[in-house]
């Protein structure tokens, strides 16, 4: 389902859906600020990626546009051009779709059933929820 549309990396409105190799580096780009191919490989090193392996992808992601390459230091830097909500947002949109039929109740349902969930991410999400209905009602989305 989701995994293997990631897998494939297939385009959507919002661009091009990372697969799941470019999802990792995309993970490790946002979590770090822009990095160079060695700051990304050693991020990865514990999985068993391989620097050539990182910099391809890297070559690959940017010629997508998943992720900008700045050359204007010695070693190039490479930063995430699509903002984490964004893609977390296209994923989820690509999984509503294709495994709850467009059913958001159905979505959410089975994210909350899938591991335990805390008492305090109930409250955060319940906020969530009702800041969202706010929005709704003033027309936002």
């Amino acid at each position: 389902m989701l995994r293997d549309m990631v897998k494939q990396g297939r385009e959507t409105k919002l661009g091009p859906m990372p697969t799941e190799a470019e999802l990792k580096i995309l993970q490790v780009l946002w979590r770090r600020g822009g990095s160079t191919v060695r700051e990304v490989h050693e991020a990865l090193e514990e999985r068993g990626i391989g620097y050539t392996t990182v910099l391809k992808q890297l070559q690959v992601m940017t010629g997508k546009g998943l992720v900008a390459r700045n050359e204007r230091y010695r070693s190039h830097v490479y930063e995430a051009r699509a903002a984490r909500e964004r893609t977390q947002r296209q994923l989820a949109g690509a999984l509503l779709e294709r495994a709850f039929e467009g059913s958001a109740k159905n979505l959410v349902l089975g994210a909350l059933s899938s591991k335990p969930v805390s008492a305090e991410e109930l409250k955060e999400i319940r906020q969530m929820l009702e800041a969202f209905e706010r929005e709704q009602k003033r027309g936002g989305r």
